[in-house]
């Protein structure tokens, strides 16, 4: 009797321990040995509006990013006026969890607002000038946040997917030194803080030549250059692994760090010729182009799934290279790609549905951790 006791307690502590270990491990569990694994965060999660997300942050992630809140438009609006509430509230978000922060981003052709580029006549303003706004401006936000934040994006989207430089009005006011002025005084203004080159396509060959050309340039000019963001605003089926190896090998073979800047998988059909993520691109909502506004089909899902789990057993192979992992995003509802490149869209492109749940693509992405 006490032989039978015994071995149905043995059995009961088997099953238990057995359903402990099958049971699966969070996201900053899973990659704890190959890589920070995090997510961008929109201006309601950060001031404590959307208390549901930033539990899913709290247990998942281990690094965070802005969505929108450190660019410069909306940190530095106007010449005399600053904004910085909303960032204090994230960096004190990240120091109170022990979290890897980002902030995006110092320099960038987009959300920048015309009088950062013009003069009192309303033309575009000096060389003498931008450098000097631009200066301003880094030491202000970066030193603002030394020793706080852990890597700026320094410089965002400065190469065009045919490789030359993109003929911005950064480039037009101070030339093509305006990406080397921007990371010399990020480093100025935080010379403890990690500094990257962030961009969208560098699967594209051209593109990545071109980074390549650009990240090198950098580094042989003395320029402090510690990581390439690579954008990973993906498709179902575009880039193909092989070309997202080809950049993580060439970004690598530079000397720096890789990093998956921007993840999201888009499942919905392309409009047009679009890729990337060029934000001035925009395409009037038809039926067609949103066939899942009541759902996700199991077979979309179950594609969803597998490409995050192709892309992330990519991600493990060459965790030697790669130091980050961002999703653009918490949850479904939160992510852009509801409203680029088609406004209005219902789009599924992250690991938590609407409602925070983890999705089928979640347990194919963390069954790999076994």
């Amino acid at each position: 009797m006490k032989k039978t006791f015994f071995l149905a307690v043995l059995v009961a502590i088997g099953v238990s321990c057995q359903k402990s270990q099958e049971q699966p491990a969070t996201l900053k569990e899973a990659f704890g040995d190959h890589f920070l694994i995090g997510a961008a965060l929109n201006y309601f999660q950060i001031v404590g509006r959307d208390t549901a997300a930033m539990e899913v942050v709290k247990r998942e992630y281990n690094t965070i990013t802005p969505e929108n809140i450190t660019k410069w438009g909306r940190i530095h609006p106007k010449p005399d006026q600053y904004n910085f509430k909303s960032p204090d509230q994230f960096v004190e978000f990240g120091m109170n969890h022990d979290m890897f922060m980002v902030g995006h981003c110092l320099v960038w052709h987009n959300q920048t607002p015309d009088w950062v580029f013009e003069n009192e006549q309303g033309v575009l303003a000096s060389r003498d000038t931008m450098l000097k706004r631009m200066k301003n401006h880094i030491y202000k936000v970066a030193g603002r946040y030394k020793g706080k934040i852990d890597g700026w994006d320094v410089v965002n989207e400065a190469v065009l997917d045919s490789g030359p430089l993109r003929q911005s009005k950064w480039y037009k006011t101070i030339g093509e030194d305006f990406v080397r002025h921007a990371f010399q005084y990020a480093h100025e203004a935080a010379p403890e803080t990690e500094l990257y080159y962030n961009d969208y396509s560098l699967c594209k060959p051209q593109k990545r030549e071109g980074t390549v050309k650009l990240v090198k340039s950098l580094l042989d000019g003395g320029v402090q250059v510690d990581a390439i963001g690579m954008q990973g605003h993906w498709s179902l089926h575009e880039p193909s692994i092989d070309q997202i190896e080809a950049s993580i090998k060439a970004f690598s073979d530079l000397g720096v760090d890789v990093m998956i800047t921007e993840l999201d998988i888009d499942v919905l059909p392309h409009p047009g010729e679009h890729t990337g993520a060029e934000i001035s691109e925009n395409y009037e909502l038809r039926e067609e182009l949103d066939p899942y506004r009541e759902g996700l089909p199991d077979s979309v899902q179950t594609a969803l799934a597998e490409r995050y789990e192709n892309i992330f057993k990519l991600f493990i192979k060459h965790s030697d290279k790669i130091s980050r992992v961002t999703f653009w995003g918490v949850n479904d509802a939160q992510s852009w790609k509801n409203n680029y490149p088609v406004r209005g869209r219902t789009n599924y492109p992250l690991l938590f549905d609407r409602n925070n749940q983890p999705k089928a693509a979640y347990d194919s992405v963390i069954q790999l951790s076994n």
